[in-house]
This record gives C-alpha cells, structure tokens and sequence, in this order.
C-alpha cells in the first residue's frame, strides 16, 4: 500500500495552535484528484496542499489546493504555508518559488529571521490584479452572518465581490462588537445562493471592521459553509482581495499601502495577517499578503 509523507503548519502565526492549520503533501505524484479530495477531506483542515512536478521546468512545482469538498484555482494561507515547508526541507531553499496553480503563477518569497537565519514565513503576490463585480444586497449579507441589515456599513462601499483569484463577498461591519457576534446563518446561505448568479456560489462572505484607522489595522471573519469550511481562521486570499478593495477606495492615483490584519480571534486561534496592495496611475491594482509559519506534526499517511 503506498504510503505519503505529510507535513502540518500553523500559517499566519508564530506560535502553536493558533493561526490557520494546513497539511501539505510534498511530493503527491501517483494520487488521483478522487484521492487528493479524500485526503483533504480527511484532515478536514480548511485546506490542503499537493505538491506536483511543475509542468514548465522553469518553475518549482504545480500545486493543488483542496478544501474539504473542492479544489480551488487559489489561495493565500496554503501559498506561504507550503512555501515554508518546501523552504525548510532543502539546506539552500531559493529567495522565492513560483508556483503553477489553475488561478495562474502565483510567486512566493521565503521571508527569514534575519538576513541568512532560518526560514519563519512567506509572502505570496496573488495571482491576479484586483477585479470588483456585482454588489450584493446588504439583506443577503446580515441574514448570512445572522445580524440586522444596521450592523452592516455602506459608507465606503456597499457589499460586492471582489477577487484577486477567487470570489469573495467583502461586507465592511459598523463595529467589532457587531462582527464578533457574527455566525453563519446556513438557511441564509441555501437562500442566498438560490438568488445569487451560479460563478458567485458557493458563497464565500468575509466581514471585516476597522480597529485602527490611522494605522491600517482591521479585524475580518470569513464563513464559507458550503466550501466545507463554517468559519476559518486566516483567510490570505480574502484579506489580500480586501487590501485590493480598500487601495482602490483610497485617495490618489499611485498609492502603496499595507494593512495588519486579524482573523481567528473569535475561534480561539489568532492570526496575524501582513496585507499589502499598491494602485498605479491608469493601472491595475495588485495585492499581497505575508505571514510566519510553524511546524506542528509530520509522518505518512497509507493511501
């Protein structure tokens, strides 16, 4: 019986048991995507990584990203996450890796402690410049996340979808008393995709509420029950389409900013999310996100 090896990584975090957890299979040549699926779905962690031989040899490896239910052509959190592991399994890892996903190349940048010290975390630029598509209606948003349409703020924006690479309903809430008592509301989401265009469902709704304006920092949730995953952790993907969003928003025409970014705080597992997104002059808007990492188990899964 073949058998795997596997690695798991608190990502968004420097410490044990919090952040978002991610198992990664380094080197997944022979599983069938049936296998990959039953796999994710095993760990039941909000995704998992498998690593392939890259089809264009000038890149370091095609990598898919499963959650318990669906592949997705992209996301954050697995990104700098198996980064990290791949960094820390070879004695001169490169600065980055670019890796081949549906959602295109996706490069990551190995981040250190220090110049030469060892490797803690990653920096991935999201595949895609930011797109902004329908709005959503703000009754759609409360009744998802179980709060009056009140607690949902429109000065800004009205909610919409926004993507750098995978589709997220982005709601900016009044106040973080409000987005702690959040929850999704699961008949509210059935509802929601039955009104909802057929490309926006699975519906994936991520909440945020400013903490500090001055200096950028923000707490968000994201609930996607229908992708198998009630609330998640650390969502790189949103947070970079949501550092997208509100570069666009913000004054002027060549602008770089960078936000911190909290997620997990009401589950019990903190993360620490670096956003950054720049705006050119007549240009797109692009986006990363950064973050540490650590190991937590390894061993070989019999498949």
């Amino acid at each position: 019986m073949p058998s795997y090896e596997f690695i798991t990584v608190n990502v968004f975090t420097d410490r044990r048991f919090a952040g978002n957890p991610l198992a990664v299979l380094p080197d997944a040549r022979g599983l069938s995507e049936a296998a990959m699926q039953r796999i994710a779905a095993e760990f039941n962690f909000s995704e998992t990584t498998f690593v392939l031989p890259p089809d264009n040899p000038q890149h370091h490896a095609r990598v898919r990203i499963f959650t318990p239910k669906t592949e997705l052509p992209f996301a954050g959190h697995p990104n700098v996450g198996t980064a990290y592991v791949l960094a820390r399994m070879t004695d001169a890892p490169p600065e980055h890796f670019v890796f081949e996903e549906p959602a295109g190349l996706v490069r990551v940048h190995v981040l250190r402690d220090g110049r030469h010290g060892p490797v803690t975390g990653a920096r991935v630029a999201a595949p895609q410049a930011l797109s902004i598509g329908d709005a959503v209606p703000t009754e759609i948003v409360a009744a998802c996340a179980s709060l009056p349409e009140s607690a949902i703020a429109t000065g800004a924006h009205t909610p919409l979808i926004a993507s750098v690479g995978i589709r997220f309903a982005i709601a900016e809430v009044v106040s973080l008393d409000a987005l702690s008592r959040a929850e999704p509301d699961l008949g509210a989401f059935r509802e929601a995709e039955a009104r909802l265009p057929a490309e926006l469902n699975p519906l994936k709704l991520h909440l945020y509420a400013w903490t500090n304006t001055e200096t950028r920092r923000l707490r968000a949730r994201m609930f996607a029950p229908f992708s198998g995953v009630i609330e998640d952790p650390a969502t790189g993907s949103a947070n970079a389409a949501l550092a997208a969003l509100l570069t666009s928003l913000a004054p002027g025409v060549d602008v770089t900013l960078d936000f911190e970014i909290e997620q997990g705080v009401e589950m019990g597992r903190p993360s620490l999310i670096l956003g950054s997104a720049r705006k050119e002059v007549e240009g797109p808007v692009t986006a990363s996100v950064a973050g540490n990492c650590v190991q937590v188990t390894s061993g070989r899964m019999e498949v």
